[in-house]
Formats: structure tokens, sequence, C-alpha cells
């Protein structure tokens, strides 16, 4: 097998080309993780959270990873800490994995009792106080400046989700800077099947769609 056809050494040389390319480092760590390779995995995963502290699906993962590595401390205090990083955020899944995760490990659980609603998902867009757009992306930066892209970024259902829960700050940084790193670095042919699966999947990653539109 060459190393063009290998995702961890494809995504190990884009994480080393890029040092600050947060997909790169996520993606690595999780076929690290995946392949048993915990520390290496252990590695990526905090530089992902070095690059995007925010970032509360990587720590369920490297607390994951610590976990299945035997250290239960690591594991726990990680898991305690993406938990908080999660609701304050809004997200979910990675904040119910953490609960799981530190029950499991024998701590406790803080009670969930926040002072507003949350809206998480589904086909509004959420807003904030004062009306501003939330962006649901795990890493984004724009905060109250974020706002709304003006339609749907695609005629299909990723692209619906994308308007609901991404900032047009965000759909540009993938658009002109992550989208472009993907297809050279993967050397994608968006004419075929697979290219634009592999182009979907790694852009469904970077916004926190994880799982395809169904």
């Amino acid at each position: 097998m060459s190393s063009t056809d290998d995702p961890i050494a494809r995504f190990t040389k884009m994480a080393t080309d890029d040092p600050d390319n947060e997909l790169a480092h996520y993606r690595l760590g999780q076929l690290l993780l995946e392949a048993k390779q915990y520390d290496g995995a252990i590695a990526s995963f905090r530089r992902t959270l070095e690059l995007s502290p925010q970032f509360s699906k990587v720590y369920s993962l490297l607390a994951q990873t610590y976990n299945a590595q035997g250290n239960r401390d690591e594991a726990l205090r990680t898991a305690e800490a993406g938990f908080k990083i999660a609701l304050e955020r809004g997200d979910n899944m990675p904040r119910e994995e953490m609960a799981r995760l530190i029950t499991d490990l024998g701590g406790t659980v803080p009670v969930v009792t926040p002072t507003t609603p949350l809206q998480l998902g589904g086909t509004t867009p959420s807003r904030e106080a004062g009306g501003g757009f939330r962006c649901e992306r795990p890493t984004c930066a724009y905060g109250a400046q974020a706002r709304q892209l003006p339609k749907p970024p695609t005629a299909d259902e990723d692209g619906r989700r994308i308007h609901a829960s991404v900032c047009a700050g965000c759909w540009n940084d993938w658009l002109r800077n992550f989208s472009i790193k993907v297809i050279n670095e993967l050397r994608l042919d968006l004419s075929t099947d697979r290219g634009q699966a592999e182009y979907d999947k790694y852009m469904r990653e970077f916004f926190g769609l994880e799982q395809p539109a169904g």
C-alpha cells in the first residue's frame, strides 16, 4: 500500500505540512484511536485542542483514548473539563458522551441547570440573546459577530443543515481554505461519486455535522 492509500500517512503528512490545520490533527487522532495507537492519538487530540480549545467533541475522544490506555484519572479529568465546555456551548452529543464516561469511571456528572433553553439542531437557526445568529460549529471563532448565510450554500439536505446551524464566517473558512486543503492533500476527484463522498464527509466533520442527513 502506498502512502497515498494509507489514511494515517495522508493525515500525518497534512498535519506535518500544516501544523495549524485543526481538521488534519482531529482526523489523524480519530484514525490513530481506531488503530489503538493511543500515544499518537493523544498527541493529535491535544494539538487540536491547542488550536481549538472549545472543540468539545475532541475532549470526548481524548477522554476515551486515555480510558482505553488505562489512564483513568486523566480520562476523568478530561471528560469533566469537556463536559463543562459542551454544556456552555450547547453541544448535546459530546456532553452526553462525556456524562456516560464520567459515570462509568465513577465520577459525578454535574447537574445540568441551564438558565435559558438551548436551541440545538432542527431546521431553524438558533439565536443568541439580542437576535444574533448562534453558530453551532464546535470551533466557531466568530461569537457575537456570527451571521447567517443568506441562503443554503448547496441545494441538498446538507446545504439546508449548514444554513440552519453554521455561520457565514465558518462556511467561508471551509470554502476558501480547508476544502482546498482536503481536495489537494487527499487528491480528490470531485467528478467521481467516491471523491464527492469523501469531500462531503470531511465537510460534515469540519462543521460538526458528523452524520449524513437522513
